[in-house]
């Protein structure tokens, strides 16, 4: 088959001339014990992939990348329960084991051996499967490598859905859905007629608009660096947008909101918003930040005023998401129209342009680019 593989983190732009991801021939093993192959049918493109080109967040060499999509499962390995040939599916970028203290509790997004696993490069099982033609061993990108025409992936890393939903729009419920929509409705909670605010309007921050809208929010305050993604949160459902390159950006958002809103959700990944989500946050409120920084990017905030005002800083990884309990019921609202993730579609690429169009990802001027490899 062929995939994308990425050799070396941060290579400069523009990618379409460094070409950090190198698309080439490579040997595919079937699933083992436990493993399914999919079809890659649409795979987002992330700026959590965006982050590893860069080399922001360090990943294990050679590697392919790629952690938002959707698929056809061609064969299951033995011991697979649950899905069988031609069977649609989502991925799911952190495969849990099931059996650790935080998988018994429910909370299987942070499951201790699927970032173990994620670290190594390998499968859930430790395999790697595979390889150059030259026989060196590829990393796997969480667990998926979506950035290829197959994968071999756990049956813990996907999830069957109904065959009757385009797999270019389930694809983006891998990453973007779960990670926006769970932000709001699993980490915040948030109720019919309660004030929320998301700082940053990439594929996760519209999910979590959307969300918002669909949870009955009554004030839905949007803030970005880009005067048309917010025209775009104002059609979707924001009933108050603010640019974030104003220096009075903070104040003006306080006073519109008689001092800020009880909930705030950061999806930039950038210590800057972070500030800004924070400064926006009212008293009692809580600040949630579902955005990926630098790993070493360090975060400071007035410890008195966060005891005196009893504010909350919260994380929400995979928006606090149980994938085989969420991606069904937020399928179900996207049916209805509630969470119209098809708006967010930028357009559709191949591999061969992959590079340009972590381009136009840096840039800021896409939401959500669909990559189908097997066109």
């Amino acid at each position: 088959m062929k995939a994308a593989i990425l050799f070396e983190q941060g290579r400069p732009r523009p990618y379409a001339e460094t070409r950090p991801l190198v698309v080439e021939e490579v040997e595919l093993e079937g699933p083992g014990p436990g493993e399914i192959l999919i079809e890659v049918a649409a795979a987002g493109l992330c700026h959590s992939d965006l982050s590893a080109i860069e080399g922001i967040r360090p990943r294990p060499l050679p590697i392919v990348i790629g952690h938002e999509g959707a698929g056809i499962v061609r064969e299951v390995g033995a011991g697979v329960t649950g899905l069988r040939p031609g069977d649609h599916v989502i991925t799911v970028f952190v495969a849990s084991c099931g059996e650790c203290r935080y998988c018994v509790r429910g909370r299987p997004n942070i499951c201790a051996s699927g970032f173990a696993a994620r670290s190594a490069g390998t499968l859930l099982s430790g395999a790697r499967r595979i390889r150059r033609l030259d026989g060196t061993p590829v990393n796997h990108g969480s667990g998926l490598s979506l950035f290829a025409q197959y994968a071999v992936v756990h049956r813990r890393s996907a999830v069957k859905i109904d065959p009757s939903v385009p797999l270019e729009d389930a694809a983006i419920f891998g990453c973007a859905v779960m990670t926006g929509a769970g932000a709001v409705f699993n980490t915040a909670g948030l109720r019919p007629g309660e004030n929320i605010a998301v700082v940053g309007l990439g594929g996760v921050g519209m999910n979590a608009l959307f969300a918002a809208v669909a949870a009955g929010a009554e004030r839905i305050v949007a803030v970005d660096t880009n005067p048309e993604k917010l025209g775009l949160a104002r059609q979707w459902g924001a009933t108050d947008t603010f640019l974030a390159t104003d220096p009075d950006c903070a104040r003006k958002v306080r006073e519109a909101t008689e001092g800020g809103l009880d909930t705030v959700i950061e999806t930039a990944g950038s210590i800057p918003a972070m500030q800004l989500a924070a400064a926006i946050t009212a008293r009692g409120g809580s600040t949630i930040s579902a955005g990926l920084p630098d790993a070493k990017a360090t975060f400071s905030y007035l410890h008195a005023e966060l005891v005196t005002d009893e504010r909350s800083l919260r994380g929400s990884y995979m928006g606090s998401c149980v994938a085989e309990r969420d991606i069904p019921r937020f399928l179900g609202l996207y049916k209805r129209g509630k969470l119209p993730v098809e708006r967010l579609r930028s357009g559709f690429l191949g591999l061969e342009e992959i590079n340009a169009g972590f381009d136009r990802l840096a840039e800021g001027s896409v939401l959500r680019q669909i990559l189908r490899p097997n066109a």
